[in-house]
């Protein structure tokens, strides 16, 4: 019971320090605007690209007040909590380890997005003249120079953007229904980090392996359908 526990914090442990750290070297490193905030990374297929996003993962937002906003932080910081309540009643029944994986995975990767909206505002400088910081409806605003004054997102805790910075290159090849000739044609147009990563990866493994993660209620299912069979072929014969 304790080594399935520290194997999963540890993967939790990991994924955090690589999502933070690989958030931080390109936050530090990677200049904005122009081809300063690129880098391939895998020929034309992969690269670095550095952005960052008001909303949740994949760039999902709310809206623009500053209750939406906070609205989502408390959101993650809610669905983090039941996570960890799910992880320690499914750890206390016996669930099989690599289960308790998927569930870290998952819990990882919110937490990973949950510090960049709780210190990033407080660890490094806010420039409200970023396109990152813009933001229509908001109601802050900030004197940008020669851009003239523009609405800018709210700063503070539980305010921060997330940082993003992987992006699939691949189009669709030109003889699919749906290529545009004058469009965008990547399969996967979104920009993403480790913690959208893990959180994807986790959910998968518990779509495709939940047979194997929950067995006993498979068991229960099957022996109520075959007996609800049964019955039923009985009446059938009367």
């Amino acid at each position: 019971m304790k080594k399935q526990l520290y194997i999963v914090l540890i993967a939790v442990f990991c994924i955090l320090l690589l999502d933070q750290i690989m958030k931080i070297w390109v936050k530090t490193s990677f200049d904005i605007g122009g081809d300063g905030n690129t880098m391939p990374v895998f020929g034309s297929w992969f690269r670095l690209l550095y952005i960052e996003n008001q909303g949740m993962a994949f760039g999902t937002t709310f809206g623009s007040s500053i209750w939406a906003k906070l609205g989502l932080s408390i959101f993650r910081v809610i669905a983090i909590c039941a996570i960890a309540y799910y992880f320690v009643k499914q750890w206390r029944n016996g669930a099989k380890t690599e289960f308790l994986i998927a569930i870290g995975f998952v819990f990882s990767g919110a937490t990973g997005n949950l510090i960049d909206s709780m210190f990033y505002d407080f660890i490094f400088d806010y420039d409200p003249c970023i396109s990152f910081n813009h933001l229509e409806g908001s109601g802050v605003f900030s004197d940008c120079g020669q851009w003239g004054t523009i609405e800018t997102r709210h700063t503070g805790f539980l305010m921060g953007n997330v940082v993003d910075m992987f992006q699939f290159t691949v189009e669709w090849p030109s003889w699919v229904p749906w290529y545009d000739k004058n469009g965008d044609n990547q399969i996967f147009p979104a920009i993403w980090n480790v913690a959208d990563g893990a959180i994807s990866v986790g959910v998968i493994m518990i779509i495709l392996r939940q047979r194997k993660y929950f067995p006993k209620e498979n068991k229960k299912t099957a022996a109520v359908q075959a007996a609800s069979t049964e019955e039923n072929t009985d009446k059938t014969e009367e």
